[in-house]
């Protein structure tokens, strides 16, 4: 009797522990996006030093460099929004990947700066339709109970991808092979191209193309139990009776207007952390703290390392401390880290210790920003759009994303030598006070409430940072 019991137990959790396993595969391989995000960043980082000495460029020419995949990717993104509603995030996803192997070979083989300014936004319109793309698709193909850790993997993959690439830039940094820097990268890329082709497509986004069986096939190898897939599948289609509006509900819907100025926010206050600014500029962050050339690549390795690590923290416990309390802790963190690395620049680092000692506050201000602005904020801009505008809010999201952070990568070094080093980070250390106001007043906690509830009350006028009870 016992033992009929526990088949019968058995048989029943068979098929919802296949489809967590293949939602979970499915989510990493669509993260893998993120990966090639990360290691566009990470190889710039390492090689700018390289191509300054081999071109004979200013520092404003390395802006232009470093900044030109940000303009491609805004491009990219603005496009992205279009080609994912008429192509599908799939579909998509294969372009992105395509265009990250043209762009990363253009810029290996570049013979000016020019053409290296070329390849870079090639690469960026790759990335802006990435990371456009891949937190879509993931926001609707994961069940609502592990959403939040499974849209962190992207932000999880961008690290790797980062630390992968600081890595390989120190190998290649004895040689001073820069171009090996960029164009090694490809190989991942080809990988990535032909993971992608397995994915399914997503189960929204053939809902709204009027294939409600296919989609129906594959809510059902993602969730396994009839109920809930029966459930998600009258959800959607309760949200479908009006189709995507994009620019026109912009215009007529107020409620609509405040959740993307909420989207666009969000991705503001990621990139003015500062964050970027370490990450482009690291080598040149540690030479300012009398670090010689291979010293400030192992140090900046060991800031992907951090950056890896540190997601895994959002991973564990956005789903279950929610996404406002890591955002306060994360900011503060943030704050405290880099005020206490302008103030260490302001008196001078001047002996050993003090080097250490700074480059672990810089190392504390990376994880707080792993652990929380990183992975959250593509959770969230994903999760507080409406269906029948979400193309075009997370568009308008995305888009912002790559302004600010192109601004980011075109006047650090400006700001360096216009204010000086610790004013700087000075100014980035204040900026993330200002965000912890910005949290407490305007950003929703959005843990454990399905798509369907938080865009039924920000259409009802509930304030944004109520939208998710």
């Amino acid at each position: 009797m016992n033992s009929s019991v526990l088949a019968q137990a058995s048989s029943q959790a068979s098929p919802q522990a296949i489809a967590r396993t293949t939602v979970i595969f499915t989510c990493v391989l669509a993260a893998l996006a993120g990966l090639m995000f990360g290691l566009d960043i990470g190889v710039i980082s390492g090689a700018t030093q390289f191509i300054q000495k081999d071109f004979n460029i200013d520092d404003r020419t390395i802006e232009w460099i470093v900044s030109a995949m940000m303009l491609g990717a805004a491009i990219g993104a603005l496009g992205a929004a279009r080609m994912s509603s008429a192509l599908g995030r799939k579909k998509s996803l294969i372009i992105g990947a395509i265009l990250f192997v043209i762009g990363s070979l253009l810029c290996g083989f570049a013979w000016s700066p020019e053409t290296l300014i070329m390849g870079r936004i090639v690469l960026g319109l790759a990335i802006g339709i990435a990371t456009f793309t891949a937190p879509l698709y993931l926001a609707e193909v994961a069940p609502q109970s592990i959403r939040g850790s499974m849209i962190s993997l992207y932000q999880l993959m961008i690290t790797i991808g980062i630390l992968l690439a600081f890595l390989s830039d120190t190998a290649f940094s004895y040689s001073g092979s820069w171009r090996w820097m960029l164009g090694i990268i490809a190989i991942p890329g080809v990988l990535f191209l032909f993971g992608v082709l397995f994915l399914p497509d997503s189960p929204r986004w053939l809902m709204m193309q009027g294939h409600k069986d296919e989609a129906k096939k594959i809510l059902q190898r993602l969730r396994g139990d009839e109920a809930i897939v029966a459930k998600e599948i009258a959800d959607i289609e309760a949200q479908l009776k009006q189709p995507q509006l994009g620019w026109q509900l912009f215009q007529q819907n107020k409620n609509f207007r405040r959740s993307v100025g909420l989207g666009v926010l969000l991705q503001l206050m990621q990139q003015f952390t500062g964050m970027n600014v370490v990450l482009y500029y690291a080598p040149k962050i540690f030479q300012s703290m009398g670090y010689d050339t291979q010293a400030q690549l192992w140090f900046t390795a060991i800031v992907g390392l951090t950056n890896v690590l540190a997601t895994f923290i959002a991973i564990g416990l956005v789903d279950r401390l929610g996404r406002k309390p890591i955002l306060y802790f994360g900011f503060v963190v943030m704050a405290i880290g880099l005020g206490i690395v302008g103030t260490m620049m302001h008196l001078g680092i001047k002996t050993q210790g003090e080097q250490y000692f700074t480059v672990g506050m810089l190392l504390i201000f990376i994880a707080g920003f792993a652990m929380s602005a990183g992975p959250l904020v593509w959770t969230l801009c994903s999760e507080v759009q409406p269906l029948k505008g979400r193309d075009f809010g997370i568009g308008a999201s995305t888009f912002t994303n790559w302004v600010g952070n192109m601004i980011v990568g075109a006047t650090f070094l400006s700001l360096l030598n216009g204010i000086g080093n610790a004013n700087t980070f000075w100014l980035y250390a204040a900026l993330n006070v200002v965000f912890i106001g910005l949290t407490f007043w305007l950003i929703p906690e959005t843990k454990g409430v399905t798509l369907e509830q938080i865009e039924s009350n920000l259409m009802a006028g509930k304030p944004l940072r109520e939208i998710g009870q």
